[in-house]
C-alpha cells in the first residue's frame, strides 16, 4: 500500500502539477502617539483659485497626512515587501488584469494614496467639470503627462501603463492645480498595502514564514525599513506600529 501511495506522489510530481504551500493574511494598523497633528486647512470655501468654483466649492484640507482623531489612525502609509518571496500566490496572476481606476474630485486625487502591480494599467478620469493632467514622477517606469477632459468617465479615460516594479512611492501632481498631489507604489508581487482611515491594512495570502516588510509615509520616508512579520497559516493580527506624532509635524 506504501508503495503505492509513493507512487501515485512521485506520478504527481513528474506531470508537473504544482502542490500548494501554505498561505496566510496579516492584518494590522498603525496610529500615531503624542502630540497628534492636526488637520490642516488648504483652502477656504470659496478662496481665490484657479477654477474656483470646483476647486474651492467646501473647504479643503491639505491630504498629506491625515489621521483619524479618535484613535490614532494614520491613513496613506504604505506596507510592502521591498523584494519579491520566492513563491507568490497564483492569484496574483489575475490581478494585473484589472484595470485602476484614478479620479479627481474637487480638485483633489481619489485616491491620495495606492498600490498597483506591475503589468497593470490606470485608466485616470475625472468627476471634476474642468480640465486636470495628471503627471508621474516613477524611478523606473515611464514618466507620464496626461490631459484630463471635463467630466471623464470610466472607459473614456487616459490609460498608463504600469510595467516594473518600484522601491518607493512616487508623486503624482497636476500642472494645472500645484497644491494636488498622490503618490502611487508599483510592485511586481501583491505583497503590499496603503493603510485606511482607521489606520488599518491588511495583506493576504501570504506565504507562511518570516517576512520583511517596509513602512513608508510621504511626511517622513521610512517608518520602518525593517518590519519583521512572522506569517502564520490562517490570520495573523500584528501589534499596533506607533509613530510619534513629530515626527509628522512640519
Amino acid at each position: 500500500m506504501k508503495h503505492v501511495m509513493l507512487s501515485a506522489v512521485f506520478a504527481t510530481l513528474l506531470s508537473g502539477a504544482v502542490i500548494a504551500d501554505d498561505w496566510g493574511k496579516v492584518t494590522g494598523q498603525i496610529i500615531v502617539t503624542g502630540d497628534i497633528p492636526k488637520a490642516e486647512l488648504l483652502h477656504k470655501q470659496g478662496a481665490d483659485v484657479k477654477d474656483k468654483e470646483v476647486c474651492a466649492a467646501s473647504d479643503t484640507y491639505k491630504d498629506d497626512i491625515v489621521i483619524n482623531s479618535e484613535n490614532g489612525g494614520l491613513a496613506n502609509a504604505f506596507v510592502y515587501m521591498p523584494r519579491k518571496p520566492k513563491t507568490v500566490h497564483p492569484d496574483a496572476a489575475k490581478a494585473t488584469k484589472k484595470t485602476i481606476i484614478f479620479d479627481q474630485k474637487n480638485c483633489v486625487f481619489r485616491p491620495h494614496a495606492m498600490v498597483a502591480l506591475a503589468g497593470q494599467t490606470v485608466e485616470v478620469i475625472s468627476s471634476d467639470p474642468i480640465a486636470h493632467n495628471t503627471h508621474t514622477y516613477p524611478l523606473k517606469n515611464l514618466a507620464t503627462n496626461v490631459l484630463i477632459g471635463p467630466n471623464t468617465k470610466e472607459g473614456d479615460g487616459q490609460k498608463i501603463d504600469l510595467r516594473t516594479g518600484e522601491s518607493l512611492p512616487f508623486k503624482v501632481t497636476c500642472d494645472f492645480h500645484p497644491w494636488m498631489g498622490a503618490y502611487w507604489l508599483v510592485t511586481d508581487h501583491p505583497y503590499a498595502a496603503v493603510t485606511d482611515k482607521d489606520g488599518k491594512f491588511e495583506i493576504p495570502n501570504l506565504p507562511v514564514g518570516e517576512h520583511t516588510f517596509r513602512i513608508w509615509h510621504e511626511r517622513v520616508g521610512y517608518i520602518d525599513r525593517k518590519y519583521v512579520v512572522e506569517v502564520s497559516e490562517g490570520e495573523t493580527a500584528l501589534k499596533p506600529v506607533e509613530v510619534d506624532g513629530a515626527d509628522l509635524a512640519k
